[in-house]
């Protein structure tokens, strides 16, 4: 996994750019506006994001428009496929320790009563 990208990523303000750039390309502008932020604080978080490979930009007359780069996040995808089966594997074996306790338990299957008579 890429440093670079967990560390452009862990920042608050640019995973919430990643997360308006994940529905449409937006300009600079348009980020800064909808996060509440002035417009040379967008174009610095863009530039980490830009450097780590996470957006790319593309000059349209006087706009800067940035869109989301796959590659970040298939190479993020493919190292959390050892985490999900991790996380897989331990819920599998919750599963079958439930079913274990819940035939136990379950009435007419644990120890008798005795007559108290």
């Amino acid at each position: 996994m890429d440093h670079a990208t967990l560390s452009a990523l862990a920042e608050p303000t640019r995973l919430q750019m990643v997360e308006l750039l994940v529905r449409q390309p937006l300009t600079v502008g348009e980020i800064a506006t909808q996060l509440g932020i002035r417009q040379p604080q967008a174009s610095k978080h863009l530039r980490v994001l830009n450097d780590a490979g996470i957006v790319e930009v593309q000059a349209v007359a006087n706009r800067r428009i940035y869109r989301l780069r796959a590659e970040p996040f298939q190479n993020l995808d493919r190292w959390l496929v050892t985490y999900r089966q991790l996380w897989e594997d331990r819920f599998d074996q919750l599963e079958r320790y439930l079913a274990q306790r819940q035939q136990t338990l379950a009435p007419g299957t644990g120890p008798e009563e005795e007559d108290p008579t």
